[in-house]
């Protein structure tokens, strides 16, 4: 049995690439499971073009091997982008996902002198559309919050205030335990496990005291089991059990329909800061973005908001007063 057996469809080398990931790279889960798939993709794609017969998602691609690395070229990778475009409808933002994913893993090989050369240097990002973010407004934010009812409601109104005011990822509003909360402070462990600040304000202080209050008669968690939100199970509430909450929820405000989702909420905090007033560095800061670059897909505003700006601008009542005007006036 392979020492990589997690991954026993694809190559060692190739294993060995996604344990570097998780363990030396830290990255999240989530992210080298992407990876993963990413890759056997690939592989199976190398496996088709070299005349393989199964169907595609039966391919095992274990046996590709080094020399069939080194041989790769960038009109190869090309193709399979082309292949992942036209066969398998990846959009933009999946095909550049898949891009990042093999530079990693050419990068990987070159620097344990696994090849000598990297197809990838050379190869750019997709083009990706350029789309605003969803966000709820003001109004609809009030209606989904309005929505709340219901045996779970403290629980389940302070997960939507959190998530309106405060901006968080879905695995970071599940991650949270109570002990990360001082007063008017939670601490958030973010992406790449790094931990930032962010402050309560009085509507996340107000929701989070109603819940607590009901928080372990309600819910009977173990005295060992420190996660601020918890199920009727005594477990720590999930992922989907999260998203399932916002889904009804959504329906409740009869907001269906308009695509909003647990990051949707977020977008629409990064929103509402935005467009009243605060920085784009500050948002950045209370997101946790890495990148300034990440933030500012927020700095879009309302067709409202720019007309207003352009009223109340100070020489917008300023206008040319020529000579027939004043001799109009004179007489």
């Amino acid at each position: 049995m392979s020492k990589y057996a997690l991954y026993n469809d694809i190559p060692e080398f190739a294993a060995e690439f996604l344990y570097y990931c998780k363990t030396i790279k830290d990255m999240s889960v989530k992210t080298v499971e992407q990876y993963y798939l990413d890759l056997r993709i690939f592989f199976r794609f190398l496996k088709s073009n070299k005349g393989a017969t199964e169907p595609f998602n039966k391919i095992n691609a274990s046996d590709i091997t080094l020399d069939d690395i080194k041989k790769i070229n960038l009109s190869d990778l090309y193709v399979f982008l082309n292949f992942a475009h036209e066969e398998r409808e990846n959009q933009a933002r999946a095909r550049n996902r898949k891009i990042s994913c093999l530079r990693s893993f050419f990068k990987f090989l070159a620097k344990h002198n696994m090849i000598t050369e990297n197809p990838t240097e050379y190869i750019g990002p997709a083009k990706t559309p350029s789309t605003l973010p969803i966000h709820l407004s003001i109004e609809e934010c009030e209606a989904l919050l309005n929505s709340v009812d219901g045996p779970n409601k403290e629980r389940n109104y302070a997960i939507i205030t959190l998530f309106l005011n405060c901006g968080l990822r879905l695995s970071e509003l599940v991650g949270i335990d109570i002990t990360d909360i001082t007063e008017n402070i939670l601490r958030v462990m973010g992406k790449g496990h790094k931990e930032r600040e962010v402050y309560l304000n009085e509507s996340c202080i107000s929701a989070l005291k109603d819940y607590l209050a009901v928080r372990d008669e309600k819910y009977k968690p173990p005295k060992d089991l420190y996660a601020l939100f918890v199920t009727n199970r005594q477990k720590r509430i999930s992922n989907r059990m999260v998203q399932t909450i916002i889904e009804k929820q959504i329906e409740k405000a009869h907001l269906e329909g308009k695509h909003y989702s647990t990051h949707k909420l977020r977008h629409t905090t990064a929103t509402l800061l935005y467009q009243h007033g605060t920085d784009i560095r500050t948002v950045q800061e209370i997101l946790g973005h890495k990148n300034l670059s990440t933030t500012q897909i927020y700095t879009h505003v309302k067709g409202d908001t720019i007309k207003d700006a352009m009223i109340n601008y100070p020489l917008s009542n300023i206008t040319h007063k020529n000579e027939t005007d004043e001799k109009t006036k004179k007489t």
